[in-house]
């Protein structure tokens, strides 16, 4: 387990990632099986997860998709909290404390930081990615880039 912010690794770190998650789905472009292989990579790659994975754009609305960890929310409207909010604005969103959050939604009590980034193929919003953390700011800038980084390979090798 990598703990990027820590061990001072940074965008270091994220490249050998990179290049992990390239190797991890060469052989495979289904959306299911991907993004159920990466959700699984990223919490037991990165420290100081308590979830990951993904919410799928449906008619507008966000629907849990493939992920690691406690039980979540299973839909979410665009523009409603931090997943809400990068799907409405297709932007990444992080946020190091999600409880001062305007809208948060708290799936989990535990999660007091979170990264998202939204999942953009052919001009198409396929969904978010979304990270979320115990610890409070545990997202920098380049766990921003990073992560944008892993989320580029995984649209680039997955059909959507």
């Amino acid at each position: 387990m990598i703990d990027l912010q820590r061990s001072g690794e940074g965008l270091e770190g994220y490249a050998l990632l990179a290049a992990q998650l390239e190797a991890l789905l060469a052989d495979e472009r289904d959306f299911v099986v991907n993004a159920a292989q990466f959700a699984a990579f990223l919490f037991h790659e990165l420290e100081g997860l308590n979830w990951a994975g993904f919410y799928l754009n449906r008619d507008e609305e966000l629907v849990l998709g493939p992920f690691q960890g406690k039980v979540a929310c299973v839909r979410i409207p665009f523009g409603k909290g931090v997943c809400g909010a990068a799907a409405a604005s297709r932007t990444t969103q992080r946020v190091e404390d999600v409880h001062a959050f305007p809208g948060h939604i708290a799936c989990d009590s535990a999660s007091h930081s979170e990264l998202v980034v939204p999942l953009v193929k052919d001009g198409r919003l396929i969904g978010v990615l979304d990270l979320d953390s115990p610890r409070q700011a545990r997202f920098s800038e380049e766990d921003q880039v990073g992560i944008e980084r892993l989320a580029a390979i995984f649209l680039r090798l997955t059909d959507c």
